[in-house]
């Protein structure tokens, strides 16, 4: 991910001037992956000594908090990967101490052109009354016992791996495009493999969630890191009494609208699209964008924040706070099996 950051922030103009790793002789290599001008053996000596305006903090899950209150506490805005904290009062401290600073999180797939054409087609009243949500976000990455990552550590990732991770991202992308809150959800989650890094307990392969929001929509949604041949698709489809929406992240170029009369797929055109759709479409019609470009965007808005410049949108240190509280509700549900409130 560190690349990946590192490619948009060039892309947005910024000069990468510093990295580091998480152990001191890795960090001139770690400047080298991402083309930095020079490594640091910490954070500490990073932010005492480089000139940095933006820190980007790409290391494992159980480091984001400390590293990112170290970069407020410098007076340096941040992006910091999610999960924002592994837990919740971690990433409540974390918006308090971001007050005045732009604090970014990347929830990147709500910059896909056809999921704003989605938000922008739901918030007009094309749908009607929305009455349910079903979706997915299916991996294969762990699906064999022999796989394994720091992720599937409790004391690097958290307590919730599958949901945490993955899940996170359609909750946050279902919210956003809906304007909608999840209020009480029922949760059951599932270990597939005993694996040689986990921690007890084990962190979940899978959960399956049922939910109520704020409006009176019901939703389901199952995620998974145990779904064989699935490489990275989150499905998202939203049904109203006039029209319904299906979007997915592994075909991103298309929305699909569904009528009683008839359906339709939407194709990314920038010259069709609603504004708040169109100015993220980097390329024309019939030229495919994706992840990276997505990310690209992400990155762009925050440094336009930076400048004072606040584009619509743009997930916050609030939003991580958000899906930190939706984390530990849906694991609360797993294990005490009852329905749970989830804080506004």
């Amino acid at each position: 991910m560190g690349r990946v950051h590192a490619e948009a922030a060039r892309r947005a103009g910024a000069t990468v001037v510093a990295a580091t790793a998480s152990r001191p002789e890795r960090a001139d290599a770690a400047a080298a992956a991402i083309g930095a001008e020079r490594g640091y053996p910490g954070v500490a000596e990073l932010l005492g000594t480089a000139e940095v305006d933006v820190l980007h903090i790409c290391t494992p899950n159980a480091t984001h908090a400390p590293v990112a209150a170290a970069a407020l506490a410098a007076g340096v805005h941040v992006v910091c990967e999610k999960p924002l904290a592994t837990g919740v009062s971690e990433a409540a401290a974390l918006v308090a101490a971001a007050a005045g600073q732009v604090a970014t999180v990347p929830f990147v797939y709500r910059f896909h052109p056809m999921v704003r054409e989605l938000r922008a087609r739901v918030n007009s009243g094309e749908a009607g009354v929305l009455t349910t949500v079903t979706g997915s976000y299916l991996q294969d990455w762990l699906s064999r016992p022999t796989d394994d990552d720091w992720r599937v550590d409790s004391g690097l990732g958290g307590a919730s791996r599958a949901f945490g991770d993955i899940g996170s991202h359609w909750a946050d992308l279902f919210e956003f495009v809906a304007g909608d809150r999840i209020t009480r959800l029922s949760a059951r989650t599932a270990v597939v493999h005993e694996r040689v890094a986990q921690r007890v307990p084990a962190t979940e392969d899978l959960a399956a969630v049922l939910f109520e929001t704020a409006a009176g929509v019901f939703g389901t949604l199952v995620v998974s890191q145990v779904a064989a041949g699935r490489k990275n698709r989150l499905h998202l489809e939203l049904s109203g009494t006039d029209a319904s929406f299906a979007f997915d992240q592994e075909d991103p170029e298309r929305l699909w609208v569904g009528r009683r009369e008839s359906g339709q797929v939407l194709l990314r055109d920038p010259d069709t699209l609603d504004p708040a759709a169109a100015r993220l479409a980097r390329l024309p019609a019939g030229h495919a964008q994706g992840y990276q470009d997505c990310f690209d965007s992400f990155v762009a808005d925050t440094y336009s924040a930076v400048a004072g410049d606040h584009a619509d949108g743009l997930p916050t240190f609030d939003d991580g706070l958000r899906a930190a509280r939706l984390a530990e509700a849906v694991m609360t549900s797993a294990r005490e099996s009852e329905w749970v409130e989830v804080p506004a």
